[in-house]
């Protein structure tokens, strides 16, 4: 007669699983003895060892009892069928790799390359890591909201970002991040971006509610933006 420590040393098992398969109702749980503790006997060491060879086998614990009570032709079945369900988890667990693996790629991962080289333009000519996630964040959801958008915008962007004045432009409401939404170059600024906006050619916007959303994920950075979003909004209906 065995101690359950004897029993889990023998399998090969942790005093822990044996237990669990106690709670599980996989095993059964003979008979505390006179000194208080529970003895196994050979039957219990076998029945452990075909318990411990499902589960190693990747048997779920809930379908063990089941193979522990079947007849042959009934083993083979369920095992064909566990078998089945392995095979869909693996291709489930390689796609999920395949996809943790495609975070190494960074950005690359939620926007065509055309947008990233914009971005890696951007920050070439002196533009700061904060404004490039904020535009990179507007890009994502333009991407996933209104992808019939994305090669206009993308033409768009690589157009204005050939053009000196765009440059300056850009860099200056990148330093205006920071400025107070009442500072008094605010809005010269904005007419200054109104009327470069009114040289280039109109191109189609997405609906008003991803563009809505890009709006609010650039001026939710900075009050001054947001004043600055405030004054050309105001020279739009004017």
């Amino acid at each position: 007669m065995l101690t359950i420590g004897r029993l889990a040393a023998h399998v090969g098992v942790t005093v822990r699983a044996v237990r669990h398969y106690h709670q599980r109702g996989l095993l059964a749980e003979p008979e505390r003895d006179r000194s208080g503790y529970r003895r196994y006997g050979a039957q219990a060491v076998v029945d452990l060892i075909r318990i411990k060879a499902l589960a190693d086998a990747g048997v779920p614990l809930a379908r063990i009892d089941e193979l522990l009570a079947a007849r042959p032709e009934e083993f083979a079945r369920a095992v064909t069928e566990v078998e089945q369900d392995l095979s869909r988890r693996i291709r489930e667990l390689t796609r999920r790799r395949r996809s943790i693996a495609r975070l190494a790629a960074g950005d690359r991962l939620f926007l065509p390359s055309e947008v990233i080289d914009i971005l890696d333009r951007q920050r070439a000519f002196g533009v700061s890591e904060r404004m490039v996630r904020i535009e990179r964040d507007s890009w994502i959801m333009l991407v996933a909201l209104a992808p019939e958008s994305v090669p206009e915008w993308v033409a768009a962007k690589e157009k204005a970002l050939a053009d000196p004045d765009f440059r300056r432009l850009y860099l200056t409401c990148d330093e205006a991040m920071d400025w107070e939404a009442d500072d008094p170059r605010l809005p010269g600024l904005a007419a200054a971006m109104a009327a470069w906006k009114a040289q280039q050619p109109p191109h189609e916007l997405p609906g008003p509610g991803t563009l809505a959303l890009m709006d609010a994920n650039a001026t939710a950075a900075s009050p001054a933006w947001r004043r600055l979003e405030e004054l050309l909004s105001r020279d739009r209906r004017v």
